[in-house]
């Protein structure tokens, strides 16, 4: 830890008395609140602050390119008057305000501006999961010189209180994995397929609905839900992982078969975020990570979660399995998740401290695997597949065909028995050769939710 001056100490002191006795009754200290970004969750927070009318809270300043637009909107009609608006970061930055929520989204300038806030004594709130993801720890690590707070509970499944669940709740546990669903979009679009819609249509409505992007590849790709992913191991297995290095795979080419399919082997289809720990030799403790669509059986909780709801499993030494489970996108939720840790930073709650380390990730899990493939029927294919993964040392666990489709393009799947997904994927690269394939195989890990599950 860095060596406080006596003028830093005496200044940091002053704020942290300030923070810890504002939202008591009789008390005239209020807690100054400014917001950077006045989109969808930045509006909402205001709204939450402008109708609860916290003790001891006051919104007093937002920022915002062009903010003159948003300060005419139906919204910004509904903030107080007395709230300076502004487009120059500099006009909060040089101000009295105590905390500042940043609801802008992104790396560059913003970590810049959080750098600058914390060094100046202020606070910090956010949601956002790239910043944290990637920037997290040296941002503690500065709030923590500067005697103030880095809060990010809704950086992760919106509303739903994942990690101050994880950092107050299971902090006295060993977690050894989790694994759930952290991206809204996906989720949406997965649970409206299962119903027999294709993906272009969902993709579109979910575009016009506003859950996802006009360009949508950082939820269906999976890296939205990687960094989130990141955030949740640090926070879970007090390990530190860098995103670039987890495993994504993107859910494009799921389609409405792999729905039919999955329903016999008594599954459905969800973005699956994944982390677990193990020893493995000669290497030590090791992360294995990884984002994707995934089979999951129809009897686990992961199953059950529709529409844009999350849910995440922690898994733990003692205490077991806990879930946790909610709308994770929208303006409303996520920003009752902000003002929740906007009052908690307010009164002087502390965040749990716990030693994190940086860990090796990889990609690679012992599981049962889903292949589909669409080929120009012939005589001889499936043993051709066989044979493809025997040489691996792979080995089929079932075959499923369902009549009605034309043989010149024939839709069916194997499942295997567990084997190491590089296993797998050295065995799918061998058959996407073969003359009789029309498309590359699909190929997924089928989920398995058991306490004796272990990584490869």
């Amino acid at each position: 830890m860095a060596i406080k001056s006596k003028q830093q100490g005496k200044k940091t002191a002053a704020t942290a008395a300030k923070l810890a006795k504002a939202v008591k009754p009789g008390k005239p200290a209020v807690v100054k609140v400014a917001i950077l970004g006045f989109g969808t969750v930045g509006s909402s927070v205001a709204a939450v602050l402008t109708a609860s009318k916290f003790p001891g809270i006051e919104l007093t300043h937002i920022f915002n390119r062009g903010f003159e637009r948003k300060r005419r909107s139906a919204a910004g009609k509904r903030v107080p008057a007395s709230v300076v608006w502004t487009d120059d970061v500099g006009v909060i930055l040089a101000s009295d305000v105590d905390v500042v929520i940043e609801l802008m989204g992104g790396l560059n300038p913003v970590e810049g501006w959080l750098r600058k806030a914390l060094a100046a004594g202020k606070s910090v709130v956010t949601a956002n999961k790239q910043l944290i993801a990637y920037r997290g720890a040296g941002l503690a690590r500065l709030a923590e010189q500067h005697g103030v707070q880095l809060v990010y509970g809704a950086a992760v499944a919106g509303g739903v209180p994942v990690i101050p669940g994880m950092l107050q709740g299971l902090s006295g546990d060993t977690v050894t994995r989790l694994s759930g669903i952290v991206n809204g979009t996906c989720n949406y679009i997965l649970s409206r397929m299962e119903t027999g819609a294709d993906y272009a249509t969902v993709l579109a409505d979910a575009q016009q609905l506003g859950y996802a992007e006009a360009d949508p590849s950082a939820d269906v790709d999976g890296f939205d839900a990687r960094a989130k992913l990141c955030i949740l191991s640090r926070i879970a297995l007090h390990a530190e992982l860098d995103p670039d290095a987890v495993a994504t795979q993107s859910i494009a080419a799921i389609e409405a078969i792999d729905f039919t399919y999955a329903k016999e082997l008594g599954c459905t289809i969800r973005q699956i975020s994944r982390a677990q720990l193990s020893n493995v030799k000669g290497e030590g403790t090791v992360v294995h990570a990884r984002v994707a669509p995934m089979l999951v059986p129809l009897a686990s909780p992961i199953a059950w979660s529709h529409g844009t709801q999350n849910m995440v499993v922690v898994s733990g030494r003692f205490g077991g399995d806990v879930v946790f489970s909610g709308h994770g996108a929208g303006g409303e939720p996520t920003a009752v998740a902000v003002v929740s840790d906007l009052l908690a930073v307010a009164q002087g709650c502390r965040t749990v401290q716990l030693p994190v380390r940086k860990r090796a990730v990889t990609g690679e899990f012992m599981a049962p695997h889903y292949l589909r493939f669409v080929v120009d029927d012939k005589p001889g294919i499936v043993s051709a597949i066989s044979g493809a993964l025997s040489k691996v040392g792979a080995n089929i666990d079932s075959i499923l065909q369902r009549p009605g489709y034309p043989k010149h393009r024939l839709p069916f799947v194997v499942t295997t028995e567990p084997c190491l997904t590089s296993t797998i994927e050295h065995a799918v690269a061998s058959i996407a050769k073969m003359d009789c394939m029309l498309e590359r195989p699909l190929c997924l890990q089928m989920l398995v939710m058991e306490d004796k599950e272990d990584a490869g």
